[in-house]
């Protein structure tokens, strides 16, 4: 039984403090002992790892050809030694592409774009979502009504047609499909952040917050969405998880990353007709989004339940 009672001689706000650290130290103790969330933690523990010792990692250069430095045709299958592979020949893990760069090398780089990509879009949408959910919840009446229709247009249309339209007018390329996936992923954290607001804005420490005087800017951003949070994390964790695809995708018809980028879209959509002949080139890279993109849903779902206020009314109880 885990008991977050708080002293008596605390105030208003020293005790609304103390029960959300008390409240965030068992949420995250209950985190750890979700199954879902351990192996979340576990897939992305390890691509986090691949990602950083990605130069140590990778035996060749992602971008480099090896044309005219080895004797191998382009899309030859992986060569393993320890599997049986001639040990004359030059080791390649994944196999080449079309280029004849090493596709193990291309694929451990590629963690390094998708996490990027995925972590930077929610991270700009959260940002963008908070303060325009925010305000509009807070604030309520007119300004509630126009940032909220405009998050409804936005929603509209279909994130990924709406991603290509943006990404037409600002031009290909990562950074415009990384602005694209932000942009039309803002109304989901918008609406996250308003909902909680407007729950949160008539409870008692907010009203007693009023009564000594703070200020609205203090009430909403040290009083109210410090305690928004955790619907908005739940949703930003499984939101890399679509910004991770959405990225793919928009790679995958040439309008995110470009060549010679190590991005597993576009790796994909390079050798899509290849699936038959030379299927290496594109199981490998498929095989690491869905490793990705499993790792944060895995980890979302986690957090999810950690969250649930009936779990945390029965350890309290």
């Amino acid at each position: 039984m885990t008991s977050t009672s708080t002293p008596a001689s605390l105030t208003g706000n020293q005790e609304q403090d103390y029960r959300s650290n008390s409240l965030w130290r068992l949420t995250v103790r209950r985190l750890f002992k979700q199954r879902s969330a351990q192996f979340g933690l576990t897939i992305l523990g390890f691509i986090v790892l691949v990602a950083l010792f990605a130069p140590v990692i990778a035996p060749y250069d992602p971008i480099d050809s090896l044309i005219g430095k080895e004797d191998i045709s382009k899309r030859a299958a992986p060569c393993i030694h320890l599997l049986g592979c001639p040990a004359d020949q030059p080791q390649h893990l994944m196999g080449v592409d079309g280029n004849v760069r090493d596709n193990f090398s291309r694929v451990v780089y590629g963690a390094r774009v998708s996490l990027f990509v995925g972590i930077a879009a929610v991270s700009f949408a959260i940002t963008t979502g908070t303060l325009l959910g925010s305000v509009a919840g807070y604030l309520g009446g007119r300004v509630d009504n126009l940032i909220m229709r405009l998050m409804d247009v936005l929603l509209a249309f279909p994130s990924l047609l709406l991603a290509i339209a943006i990404i037409m007018v600002l031009g290909r390329g990562l950074q415009n499909a990384l602005l694209a996936i932000a942009i039309v992923s803002i109304p989901i954290y918008a609406r996250v952040v308003r909902a909680s607001v407007l729950s949160l804005k008539e409870t008692e420490y907010v009203e007693a917050s009023h009564a000594l005087g703070a200020s609205h800017f203090s009430i909403l951003f040290r009083r109210i969405l410090p305690n928004a949070l955790p619907p908005l994390i739940v949703t930003g964790t499984l939101g890399i998880a679509t910004a991770i695809l959405d990225a793919a995708a928009l790679s995958f018809i040439g309008l995110g990353a470009q060549e010679p980028t190590p991005e597993w879209g576009t790796m994909l959509g390079r050798e899509r007709n290849q699936v038959f002949t030379a299927p290496h080139l594109v199981f490998f890279p498929g095989i690491a989004i869905m490793l990705t993109v499993l790792g944060f849903n895995l980890l979302g779902d986690g957090l999810r339940d950690a969250l649930d206020p009936r779990l945390s009314q029965s350890d309290q109880g």
